[in-house]
């Protein structure tokens, strides 16, 4: 009897090349990094020209809204992947309890937000009180924005994964969920050192 070297067995099913998710959500992505790469540019554009404003605004903000949404998409992040990781192995009902988990923690960022807003306004913080200020509403309030349509996604994700419209052969939306949400992570990522700690 002859022996099987690892050359010739054949390749598991999952080792052909794709795109994760879909790709209608990678460019939508494409266009989401576009749009905050030009905002980005305004940013530090506007900074190397009033470096002391930008200094002082930063001063004024609330470091423990900035660090509490941080921690927020973090956590929210993980537990999405882990919901997409539950699917892959067919766990079902882990896969929708991980899945609530990182909807309910999402939620947490536009409270936190209005909690913050309220607080700024409290502090004669609006988007006329300086360039500084200008840039940063019009930055998170855009990442806002992008944020809030995939909380939607979430709930319409978890709809599906409630009527097991996903499995461990079919979990693209999840998957393209899971790719939204962490792009718009790392945006976050580089929000909160530029305005909350960097300025």
């Amino acid at each position: 009897m002859t022996a099987i070297t690892i050359d010739e067995l054949p390749p598991p099913e999952d080792s052909t090349r794709r795109i994760p998710g879909n790709k209608g959500m990678w460019a939508g992505i494409t266009c989401e990094f576009v749009e905050f790469t030009v905002l980005f540019a305004v940013y530090f554009i506007a900074r190397a020209h009033f470096p002391d404003a930008f200094h002082a605004g930063a001063q004024k903000l609330s470091v423990i809204s900035g660090t509490t949404i941080t921690l927020l998409m973090i956590t929210s992040s993980y537990f999405i992947a882990c919901s997409l990781n539950a699917i892959r192995q067919d766990k079902h009902r882990a896969a929708v309890i991980w899945l609530v988990a990182g909807l309910i923690i999402a939620l947490g960022y536009p409270l936190t937000k209005a909690l913050e807003i309220n607080w700024n306004l409290a502090h004669g913080i609006n988007g006329e009180s300086g360039i500084f200020f200008t840039v940063y509403y019009y930055l998170t309030f855009t990442h806002l924005v992008h944020a809030t349509w995939g909380i939607l996604g979430i709930l319409w994700v978890l709809a599906r994964l409630l009527f097991r419209g996903y499995s461990s052969r079919d979990y693209a939306g999840l998957e393209a969920l899971a790719c939204y949400w962490h792009a718009t992570d790392i945006i976050w990522l580089v929000i909160f050192p530029l305005f909350y700690v960097l300025a």
